[in-house]
């Protein structure tokens, strides 16, 4: 076992953690610690990987520009503990339905793309240059500026999401 596989072991299993920890924390504000420790290491995942660039934005746009604006919407809005609510009928069914589904995407993605005897190659020195940042922002903004639009609208949905998910009744209306 080399020192990579080792680091990726550990990191992978700090990730793993740090996910289970964000989805089944009861408070808000450590469920978004949990992410912010989950970004770090999807960012240590890009240095491995050999792209500095990426995991430097990793860090500086998730974990610290939308991660800051989610606890500061969170500690607004006085959101800190939920109480439970109730489930509606429909949600359980549809949550394991959904959930199968994606297991079984992923075992159909793992077992087709699946070679064996091909290793991971390390990236070439030569990429991490100016002008392979320039074409990857050309990329960016030209051939994928869908998938960047939608995300940032995703985004602002779940923030709006939230605001109205934590909006309590005051005096028998809402405020």
């Amino acid at each position: 076992m080399n020192s990579d596989l080792i680091v990726f072991i550990v990191l992978a299993i700090v990730s793993i953690a740090t996910a289970m920890g964000m989805v089944f924390s009861r408070n808000a504000v450590y469920s978004a610690l949990f992410l912010v420790l989950n970004f770090v290491t999807v960012a240590v995942f890009y240095l491995l990987l050999g792209a500095p660039f990426i995991a430097m934005s990793q860090i500086t746009v998730y974990g610290g520009a939308i991660m800051v604006l989610f606890l500061f919407v969170i500690m607004l809005l006085g959101a800190e503990s939920l109480a439970p609510s109730k489930a509606l009928p429909w949600q359980r069914p549809l949550a394991f339905t959904l959930a199968l589904v994606l297991v079984v995407e992923s075992v159909y993605l793992i077992v087709s793309r699946a070679q064996p005897n091909l290793g991971i190659t390390a990236p070439d020195a030569s990429l991490n240059t100016m002008d392979s940042l320039r074409q990857m922002a050309m990329e960016l903004f030209s051939k994928y500026l869908l998938p960047f639009e939608v995300t940032s609208i995703l985004l602002l949905v779940a923030m709006v999401g939230a605001i109205v998910l934590t909006k309590q009744e005051k005096n028998g209306r809402e405020s």
